[in-house]
């Protein structure tokens, strides 16, 4: 319903976006914090986690600016993951975030806030971590940016995204509150 309730969104704004600047734009990052899913311990006594924010997100999407230059809109899907890599195994968590941002926009600084919708968040682990396999049902939170805007085309922020992701077919959960990096660059 969410994915649905976006796409509308996305086919409202293009279809009134005649005067409307709309390009398309990708976006990197790193996301911090959140809970801890799993905790390694390694032969050498240290340990790794991965956390329920932890990740870099890799993603595109479009960009629509109104004709005012004051608002834009932001409309990306992107794949999102954390890693743990040894010798004998791995466990990595998936996901895609799909996002809508509205900012308001000044001359080097873009604020703003939107609905994030994270799509088949999964939790795996292969080699000796092979019975970690933990499937997460879709989740819907929100994310606040802020955005120096480097030139037109270029911006550089901070993110902040709450979210809550509940097992599948469990009634346990695990909170996906935290900040990040962010980089985008519109064509």
């Amino acid at each position: 319903l969410v994915t649905q309730s976006l796409l509308v969104l996305a086919l409202i704004s293009a279809g009134t976006a005649h005067a409307m600047d709309v390009k398309p734009f990708l976006k990197a990052g790193y996301d911090f914090g959140g809970d801890t899913l799993v905790t390694v311990t390694f032969s050498d006594g240290s340990t790794e986690t991965v956390k329920a924010n932890e990740g870099f997100y890799l993603g595109g999407g479009a960009s629509i600016v109104s004709d005012s230059k004051r608002i834009e809109m932001e409309l990306s899907l992107a794949y999102k993951f954390s890693l743990i890599n040894a010798s004998n195994g791995d466990i990595e968590f998936t996901r895609l975030p799909l996002e809508a941002v509205v900012f308001y926009r000044w001359d080097r600084v873009r604020l703003g806030g939107g609905l994030t919708y994270h799509i088949k968040p999964e939790l795996e682990g292969s080699g000796i971590a092979s019975p970690i396999d933990v499937e997460f049902d879709d989740a819907l939170g929100f994310v606040l940016q802020g955005d120096y805007r480097v030139t037109d085309k270029m911006a550089i922020g901070l993110r902040y995204t709450n979210l809550k992701y509940e097992v599948s077919g469990t009634s346990a959960s695990a909170k996906s509150n935290g900040l990040g990096l962010t980089f985008s660059y519109r064509f």
